[in-house]
């Protein structure tokens, strides 16, 4: 059987392939079929079966270039090993937001379910390592949702916690001060829509980016009110998060509570609610795994290091 796969764009050839066709052999070697590279598109030979699982993996490698600009050969061996996931396309696949120039979709089935349960659900805690998406897809919920007039604003909050270490007097005003606990939200949404906009809906109240602190008191409807890093709450600070949830409204709880910088022997608000809650109707749980890491491949590497030599310790206390 022979297929031919029109590409995207000329100009990605490179990324798509790799550096001396490195991906593409990659592909004929594990998928047993032959490749052959025009100038906009693929030539792909084989059993019937295989060929057509080689033209699944390209379309979700050239998604993943056209979504980070980049592949991995550790992407590329993901998608091969893993099965195509048809829900993808059929029902919460590409999320759309204001950028044209990216695709944002779900890369695992941990991410699919994800998005699959903020969607049903008013309330979704979130929980999961480094480098699986949690407040970036979060993001991109919200900002589909705003574009498509589901909601009227969107309020992102972190805790402002120090990881680990004593920044002592930061210079300037509020804003100044609290900016570098929130700059991981403004990536996420940078990455969404251009700058010009972004700073319009600032200023206009559609978007709020506050410390977790801004929360208390208010009444939020008509919002998608993510809150990152809520691992780092108080019990008191993440009962007084969720009460903000008001009429038409979507509340996002991200965290890895592997990493909780609180004080010694006080308890994650996000641990707590979890247990509380989860089997309340309405709200949602997902649990994404080292599976579910779409960063650098080595970052998977140094989450499952620092797993086994927790793990260790614990076996010793025992």
């Amino acid at each position: 059987m022979e297929s031919r796969v029109q590409l995207d764009s000329v100009h990605n050839h490179l990324e798509l392939f790799g550096q001396s066709d490195n991906f593409l052999r990659m592909l004929r070697k594990a998928l047993d079929i032959g490749i052959t590279a025009r100038q906009d598109y693929l030539i792909i030979s084989g059993k019937e079966q295989n060929v057509n699982r080689a033209v699944e993996v390209i379309d979700r490698m050239q998604k993943e270039v056209l979504k980070r600009g980049a592949i991995t050969e550790s992407d590329v061996r993901r998608f091969i090993d893993t099965k195509k996931e048809t829900a993808v396309s059929e029902a919460f696949g590409a999320v759309t937001v204001f950028s044209n120039k990216k695709v944002i979709e779900p890369s695992t089935n941990g991410q699919l379910k994800y998005i699959e349960t903020m969607l049903a659900n008013d309330i979704t805690f979130c929980i999961g390592p480094a480098g699986t998406g949690k407040t970036y897809l979060a993001v991109a919920v919200a900002v589909s949702m705003l574009k498509k007039k589901q909601i009227r604003r969107m309020v992102l909050a972190r805790p402002a916690v120090e990881a680990g270490e004593k920044l002592g007097f930061l210079p300037g005003d509020m804003q100044a001060k609290v900016n570098p606990y929130l700059r991981p939200l403004f990536d996420a949404l940078g990455d969404m829509m251009d700058f010009t906009q972004m700073k319009r809906f600032i200023e206009l109240d559609i978007i709020e980016i506050i410390p977790l602190a801004f929360m208390r008191g208010r009444t939020l409807n008509d919002s998608v009110i993510i809150c990152d890093e809520a691992q780092n709450t108080s019990a008191m600070q993440m009962l007084m998060v969720l009460t903000r949830l008001g009429h038409g409204s979507k509340m996002i709880v991200t965290g890895d509570i592997t990493q909780v910088d609180l004080p010694a022997g006080t308890r994650s608000g996000m641990v707590d609610a979890i247990e509380r809650l989860r089997r309340i109707k309405g709200i949602g749980y997902v649990e994404l795994a080292q599976r579910d890491i779409v960063r650098h491949r080595l970052v998977q590497n140094i989450v499952q290091a620092y797993k086994k030599d927790n793990s260790k310790g614990k076996n010793t206390e025992g």
